[in-house]
C-alpha cells in the first residue's frame, strides 16, 4: 500500500483557535479526520505529522527517506519563509513532496520558499486539496 507523509508546519496546532476568518473553525484534529477519510478513499496509508519546531519536520522527512514512505503533503504554514534546512531536506529526500496550503497565501500577498523544492503545489481548494495532493502524489508514483 502507498505510504503518504502528512506534515503540518509551525502554527497549525492553532488552527480553529486563531485566524478563524481566514481558515475557519476546524480544528487541526479535524483536519486529521477528514485526511484520513480521504486516505481512506483513495487505498493509501498516512503518517500524520505536526511540529512546531523545524528540526523535527527536517528529521521526519529524512525519517521517511530511510523508511518506508512513497510520497509527502507538507503544509508549511509558519515555515513557508526563512527556513533552509527545510527546502534542503526536501530537496534532498528521494521521494515526491506536495506543498498544500488551504487557503491561497497569495491572496494575502504571501509567496511561499517551500514551493522551490516540491514537485507541485496545492492551494485554496480547503481541506480538500489533501485529497487533491494524495491524488497528485499517487499519479507521479
Amino acid at each position: 500500500m502507498t505510504k503518504i507523509l502528512i506534515l503540518h508546519g509551525a502554527g497549525m496546532n492553532m488552527r480553529g483557535k486563531s485566524q478563524i476568518s481566514t481558515f475557519g473553525t476546524q480544528t487541526l484534529d479535524d483536519y486529521d479526520k477528514q485526511i484520513t477519510e480521504y486516505a481512506n478513499q483513495l487505498g493509501v496509508e498516512t503518517e500524520l505529522f505536526h511540529s512546531n519546531i523545524e528540526g523535527e519536520v527536517v528529521n521526519k522527512l529524512y525519517e521517511g527517506h530511510e523508511g518506508d514512505v512513497d510520497a509527502a503533503l507538507i503544509n508549511p504554514a509558519g515555515y513557508s519563509n526563512g527556513y533552509p534546512a527545510l527546502l534542503a531536506a526536501i530537496a534532498q529526500v528521494e521521494y515526491p513532496v506536495f506543498e498544500i496550503h488551504i487557503s491561497n497565501p497569495a491572496s494575502r500577498g504571501g509567496t511561499s520558499q517551500v514551493s522551490g523544492p516540491c514537485k507541485g503545489v496545492i492551494a485554496g481548494f480547503g481541506l480538500y486539496g489533501y485529497y487533491l495532493g494524495m491524488s497528485g502524489a499517487l499519479e507521479a508514483l
